[in-house]
């Protein structure tokens, strides 16, 4: 998640039980569908209100045992705090890209953002031209738009000697079905 126009900031968060950093996340509610979870969350550990843009991949790991799936989507703030944080978390930083990367404790968090963090700042730049350009009126009225997405496939972060071989295999499965769903909506 970004805050910040001139230089984006990544919202980081501090777990009070175990004294984490790690990137706001969370569980799906019944039904629900993971970008308005991610929306949900979000505004629970940071108490940001977002607006939610493109999807910028897939993170997995190992917890008690199981296997966690995460997906992210570049979110913006969408103006000041609205409410406390949730009793789970302790604190929320707001950094540049490089300092969050440092600050996160987790290294399969690490290494997502080091991977998904420069795309999520190459969009919000590609999008502050386009609005640029717009507000000096360059666009031409029948000027085709073209989708502002971030091309990106899924970034996935494991340990793998950590990892069993049914999880890898889930793993490539579900990914295996993410990919074809995204074919079908592009067709």
């Amino acid at each position: 998640m970004l805050r910040g126009n001139v230089r984006p900031h990544f919202a980081v968060v501090r777990l009070r039980r175990e004294k984490a950093w790690v990137l706001p996340k969370g569980k799906l509610e019944p039904r629900e569908h993971p970008r308005d979870a991610a929306k949900r969350e979000v505004l629970e550990e940071t108490g940001h209100d977002v607006s939610v843009h493109e999807f910028l991949g897939s993170m997995s790991y190992l917890a008690e045992g199981k296997l966690k799936i995460v997906q992210f989507w570049l979110m913006r703030t969408a103006g000041p705090r609205l409410r406390e944080l949730n009793d789970d978390i302790k604190a929320v930083k707001w950094l540049p890209l490089r300092v969050a990367i440092e600050t996160l404790t987790r290294p399969h968090e690490k290494v997502f953002l080091t991977h998904v963090g420069p795309i999520a700042l190459r969009s919000v730049k590609k999008s502050q031209r386009v609005k640029s350009r717009r507000s000096a009126g360059r666009a031409g009225k029948g000027e085709r738009r073209r989708p502002s997405g971030a091309p990106v496939g899924h970034v996935i972060a494991m340990d793998y000697e950590n990892t069993r071989p049914n999880v890898v295999k889930a793993l490539s499965n579900w990914i295996g079905r993410v990919n074809q769903s995204a074919v079908r909506r592009a067709s």
